[in-house]
């Protein structure tokens, strides 16, 4: 998509809210709404949605592609990377520019992203009410590919993401990696 005024942006993202609340699970919003980040962000050629339980597994229950999932398997195997920060950092957006160039945020993540064909992507935080429940993962084979007006959106996109996931099903009928878990000793 080119970039677009902001006028169309918003038109955009409210057919988009739209659409997300109309489905009817958690799996389908989801589906759609990696699809919508796909066509609404300039630049993103490839989305989905990375999940982190208890121990650091890593799950992704939405991608536009293989390419998507394997970043998430790396970002978990390695405990780095962008969309793996933006679940437990307190940042809205993680944005890698140009993963051509040197990398010192994540020095194990960004030379197996380069071999993915990965050149620059996002990691943008999905909230629901105060607390971070996943990443919404895009990527590009272009370096520079997203610039600060898709970072925009894409936070703007993922903001009204969380509240579509929120809304669709009730808190004890929500996908089991979007329920709160009991904190638990371990003995």
């Amino acid at each position: 998509m080119s970039t677009q005024s902001w006028r169309e942006t918003a038109d955009s993202l409210a057919y988009m809210s739209r659409d997300l609340l109309a489905q009817q699970s958690v799996e389908h919003t989801l589906e759609r709404l990696v699809q919508h980040a796909r066509d609404l962000v300039d630049g993103c050629e490839h989305a989905g949605i990375l999940l982190v339980h208890r121990h650091q597994r890593v799950e992704t229950p939405a991608a536009t592609s293989d390419l998507v999932v394997e970043s998430d398997r790396l970002q978990g195997e390695l405990g780095e990377g962008p969309c793996f920060d933006a679940v437990f950092h307190n940042q809205s957006v993680y944005r890698l520019v140009d993963l051509n160039q040197r990398v010192t945020s994540w020095p194990r993540y960004a030379p197996e992203a380069r071999k993915l064909g990965i050149a620059s992507m996002m990691g943008l935080q999905l909230y629901t009410a105060a607390e971070t429940y996943a990443a919404l993962d895009l990527y590009s084979s272009q370096p520079q590919a997203f610039t600060e007006h898709a970072e925009h959106v894409g936070w703007l996109l993922s903001s009204h993401a969380a509240v579509a996931v929120a809304a669709t099903r009730p808190h004890g009928q929500r996908h089991p990696a979007l329920q709160e878990q009991p904190d638990t000793a371990e003995s």
